[in-house]
């Protein structure tokens, strides 16, 4: 199979077996970013964690300083007396019964849902569908929480909430290719600040085994660990 014109490139330019410092692998997204897409940049950080113990179930929940880039959608599932709140926060839905029921029939078109306590009982008979998909609220998140509007500004100003997988893989976004280099050198920082500092107090042996960053359509390039 011949090698493509993009790949020959990439081959040149980055030696697959050598680790670089987050500068340089930003270099090199920006190097090989597409001028007609804005394409998002993600990180994969391999945590030595089993996910199936309940303390090495990492899970983050933060603000990064520049956001991820992207229009959040958010829908608030509360009562009556929420809903001018929620509307007001930026909520894109808003409403109760009528939303239970369009997820219960499989609709989950939006990115993130926040709910009051008391209302976490109902949409929790949802699981089979909200799971799979990541979208059930957790107060761990802040998304089961009443105060509403706080909830719904962090989420559509770019709130960020990843856990690791059960590979012992935490996936997230940093930014796009449209923001800048140092931009994303913050946000990389501000998420690999909170994955080191959510290291159990029980684990032994490597936490953070490697890191790779790449962006949509680019490269993988692996940085080195400390």
């Amino acid at each position: 199979m011949k090698n493509t014109k993009f790949s020959k490139l990439v081959a040149e330019k980055i030696n697959t077996d050598q680790f670089y410092n987050v500068d340089e692998a930003l270099n090199f997204v920006m190097d090989f970013k597409k001028e007609s897409f804005n394409e998002s940049v993600d990180v994969a950080f391999n945590l030595g964690v089993d996910p199936r113990h309940a303390e090495e179930n990492i899970r983050l929940s933060l603000n990064l300083p520049h956001g991820v880039g992207r229009d959040v959608s958010v829908l608030a599932i509360v009562n009556a007396d929420k809903e001018d709140e929620a509307k007001e926060a930026g909520a894109d839905f808003v409403g109760k019964d009528d939303y239970l029921e369009k997820i219960k029939g499989g609709w989950s078109d939006v990115d993130k849902i926040v709910v009051t306590p008391d209302l976490m009982a109902q949409l929790g008979k949802l699981g089979k569908v909200l799971g799979p998909k990541g979208l059930m609220p957790n107060p761990k998140s802040g998304t089961v929480t009443n105060d509403i509007s706080k909830a719904v500004k962090e989420l559509k100003a770019g709130k960020l909430d990843a856990r690791v997988e059960k590979n012992g893989i935490l996936h997230s976004s940093i930014g796009k290719t449209s923001f800048s280099s140092e931009q994303l050198k913050e946000n990389f920082e501000a998420l690999h600040n909170a994955i080191k500092t959510a290291r159990p107090n029980s684990f032994k042996g490597k936490y953070l085994k490697s890191i790779s960053i790449s962006s949509t359509h680019g490269p993988g390039i692996k940085i080195g660990v400390e």
